[in-house]
């Protein structure tokens, strides 16, 4: 017989609060939390559904990880430090097998962060996750898409397309066998230490979850900027270079997603101090482009100039 909601939250998900900030947390009707004075909340919510965001039969350890990570990553880009979580689940059976994996990938990656799980639900239907994170960031240190200005580096964290080869491995479209790019694709890191160096020194932040073009465009657009990319300055790992060597979609790297790394732009007179500032949390990065004043976004490419425009994935104009 399988096991009940609430047996099901206390067996795999409930556990003493372990922040000083939970008054109150799984067993109630709300989770009680106390916010530390100064600081802004920043929220987020995401949901992985199966088939869109992950294969079926997907590792459940690494799903539980990366239902985590994705949000998280999130927070990372406004410079926000994660706190607290909840946790929806739609299950089409309570395997407690794969409810014990998930639950640990979810957890290990909380205790890394010490974010708590103070809540959420569970339900019968169509497997698909949803998690709402909460970070704390000073209202000044908070960083935004609309603050990009002309003349500013655009960098990254990490390396690009490495995720997108894992998704093109498990798809068949590569004969190529790179552990490492599966392991990109179901088990981001995300950056919240690089987001925490750049909180109050970054002037624009986003993270690259529906690739490089397509997120890059966002903070363009509520800039009201342009800017150009330079092909030899993207950070792609030998793998990516050796797929689109072997007649790979050559523009793969720029508009796959769940790379989540952070793509942000920082002032000319701070350029010189951010290698610095990002090794002192553990972090670093490289320039790639410039913000400029032509609106729209190029590439700059064996000696040509490329638009980038409708690059990247978007919901309900994508196929599944």
């Amino acid at each position: 017989m399988s096991i009940g909601e609430f047996e099901l939250i206390r067996r795999f998900f409930n556990r003493p609060p372990r922040r000083f900030d939970v008054v109150e947390g799984i067993g109630d009707d709300c989770a009680l939390l106390k916010p530390q004075a100064g600081k802004c909340l920043a929220m987020t919510v995401d949901t992985l559904v199966e088939g869109v965001h992950f294969l079926p039969g997907t590792n459940p350890e690494n799903l539980g990880h990366k239902a985590l990570a994705v949000s998280l990553s999130d927070l990372a880009a406004m410079g926000a430090a994660p706190a607290w979580v909840t946790l929806a689940l739609s299950l089409p059976e309570t395997d407690e097998n794969w409810l014990g994996g998930f639950a640990n990938g979810f957890r290990s990656l909380a205790d890394h962060y010490g974010v708590e799980l103070v809540g959420g639900d569970t339900t019968r239907g169509p497997l698909s996750i949803t998690v709402q994170a909460v970070g704390l960031v000073g209202e000044e240190g908070a960083l935004r898409r609309s603050s990009a200005r002309w003349g500013d580096g655009i960098y990254l964290t990490g390396e690009l397309g490495l995720a997108g080869l894992g998704l093109e491995i498990l798809l068949g479209n590569s004969a190529l066998q790179v552990p490492e790019a599966v392991a990109k694709l179901e088990r981001p890191q995300p950056r919240v230490n690089a987001g925490l160096s750049l909180a109050g020194f970054a002037n624009a932040c986003i993270d690259v979850s529906d690739g490089l073009a397509a997120d890059l465009g966002h903070i363009l657009k509520a800039s009201g900027v342009g800017a150009t990319l330079d092909w030899t300055a993207l950070p792609m790992p030998s793998p990516v270079r050796q797929y689109i060597e072997m007649g790979g979609d050559e523009w793969m790297p720029l508009r796959a997603g769940d790379d989540y790394e952070l793509c942000f732009t920082v002032s000319t007179e701070r350029e010189d101090a951010l290698v610095s500032r990002m090794a002192d949390f553990g972090s670093s990065c490289v320039r790639i482009g410039r913000i400029d004043q032509q609106m729209g976004l190029r590439l700059r490419k064996g000696g040509g100039v490329f638009d980038m425009a409708a690059m990247g994935y978007k919901h309900f104009t994508n196929g599944a």
